[in-house]
């Protein structure tokens, strides 16, 4: 073998090495995430919020069916313009054992003014500030809203998006495995 034709054999090998090692790193990484995704999973089923009225809501009451978790503000454009379609998602499909569960990031005085003008069949709780670490250990990286979650009946997360639902997004709902 000569030392050109040796040197491009060591050079694929090191690739190779290397490109496993890649592979390895991000098994790993991927395993540490979906035990860090779990730990929130069950940290959240351990939750309780206020509702707007002040009596708490166990986030366990909603572990069994399928859930689409949203997290909003009244002062986010974005998060307003997704709640009818929430809304009109949670009427035409509660009996099919369809959940939503809007949280709040925010404070009970906006909430309550803002359910009073525009009414949701779903359910409302206050996360406040708080809410924001939560969508993050739920995979909202950014912080931003809104933000949703889809949980199906064992309580796993299935879907996530973040930013303005759409009327696509919500009919995908369906189609998850949940």
């Amino acid at each position: 073998m000569s030392a050109l034709s040796r040197r491009g054999w060591m050079a694929a090998a090191v690739g190779a090495i290397a490109a496993a090692g890649g592979v390895a790193l991000a098994l790993r990484r991927s395993g540490r995430q979906a035990e860090v995704l779990s730990a929130a999973e069950a940290a959240f089923w351990g939750q309780s919020f206020a509702r707007v009225d002040g009596s708490p809501m166990a986030t366990a009451l909603f572990r069994g069916r399928p859930l689409v978790l949203n997290f909003w503000a009244t002062w986010c454009p974005p998060c307003i313009e997704e709640l009818p379609l929430l809304d009109a998602f949670f009427k035409e499909n509660v009996d099919k054992s369809w959940q939503v569960l809007g949280l709040a990031v925010d404070q009970a005085g906006p909430v309550q003014r803002f359910l009073r003008q525009a009414p949701l069949a779903f359910p409302v709780a206050l996360a406040g500030f708080p809410g924001v670490e939560l969508s993050r250990s739920l995979g909202n990286l950014n912080g931003g809203l809104p933000f949703s979650v889809v949980f199906d009946a064992a309580g796993h997360v299935i879907y996530r998006k973040l930013g303005r639902l759409s009327a696509h997004d919500v009919a995908g709902f369906k189609r998850l495995p949940v």
